[in-house]
């Protein structure tokens, strides 16, 4: 029996091996209960390009403090900072991974704001 995590991670797992064919850059998301984290990840895997989080202090000061990171507000501000700073970074073009979580509320929040944002996947 696979725990609840060992069965996402199996998820993602396949996801991961058709991006690294694909050769794209990627754009890692992960969310616990308290936060949402996404990484623009470089196409051999071995860099990170930029990141954003609603850990940040400039995020958090934006959303009203402590304990505003776990809804999909917050998941729309760190989609739109994400896709700004890999703009910045010079990437256009991502290949969105979920980490095995289901596209629906705060991660499906967090992929419309990256596109509305100007980045392509």
């Amino acid at each position: 029996m696979l725990t609840k995590k060992e069965q996402r991670l199996r998820r993602a797992r396949q996801t991961r091996i058709r991006i690294a064919q694909q050769g794209a850059v990627r754009l890692a998301v992960h969310r616990t209960n308290l936060h949402i984290y996404a990484s623009v990840i470089s196409a051999d895997g071995s860099r990170v390009l930029a990141t954003a989080s609603t850990v940040e202090p400039e995020v958090r000061q934006s959303l009203g403090g402590a304990g505003k990171g776990g809804n999909a507000a917050a998941a729309q501000v760190v989609g739109k900072r994400i896709a700004e700073k890999a703009k910045a970074a010079g990437i256009e073009k991502v290949a969105f991974d979920r980490a095995g979580f289901a596209y629906h509320g705060r991660v499906k929040a967090l992929a419309e704001a990256a596109r509305e944002a100007g980045l392509q996947f």
